[in-house]
């Protein structure tokens, strides 16, 4: 058994019924943490493995997740969210969307909003090296996903 991840008639992605799964799960969670909808929803009632993808408000989702992503400073947080916010950004990138990768030096540790800060801070964590890392594992991983 498989889900399906559709645009219209285009399949985006049609993962395992479990990777499927976690990815919803997922979803909610970073939808919570964001204050976002993601645009993913069930295409048909009663049909829990086929799920629509509202282009619209997905492409605010997605950029909204890789900016908060990039900002956090917490390298806990990071490895806890790289994976999902990876797969979210393949995904839309096989929608078409577009999402930038956030400049280094944005964010809490260059002035911004002083939460979820990690001590001892990890310097990493502020540089150009958490855009450069999300954008390689998004590319990886858009190479495991079946359509």
């Amino acid at each position: 058994m498989s889900m399906y991840f559709d645009i219209g008639d285009e399949t985006l992605w049609n993962p395992s019924n479990g990777a499927g799964r976690l990815f919803v799960r997922q979803v909610e969670v970073f939808e919570a943490e964001l204050g976002l909808p993601s645009g993913i929803g069930h295409k048909h009632p009663g049909d829990p493995d086929t799920l629509e993808v509202d282009l619209a408000v997905y492409a605010e989702f997605a950029r909204g997740l890789v900016a908060w992503h990039c900002r956090t400073g917490h390298s806990v947080i990071l490895a806890l969210s790289e994976g999902f916010v990876a797969t979210a950004l393949a995904l839309a990138r096989r929608a078409g969307i577009d999402v930038e990768m956030p400049p280094a030096g944005l964010g809490h540790m260059a002035g911004g909003v002083h939460s979820d800060v990690q001590v001892p801070g990890d310097p990493r964590t502020a540089s150009a090296a958490v855009p450069t890392a999300l954008d390689t594992r998004a590319r990886e991983v858009d190479r495991w996903m079946s359509r």
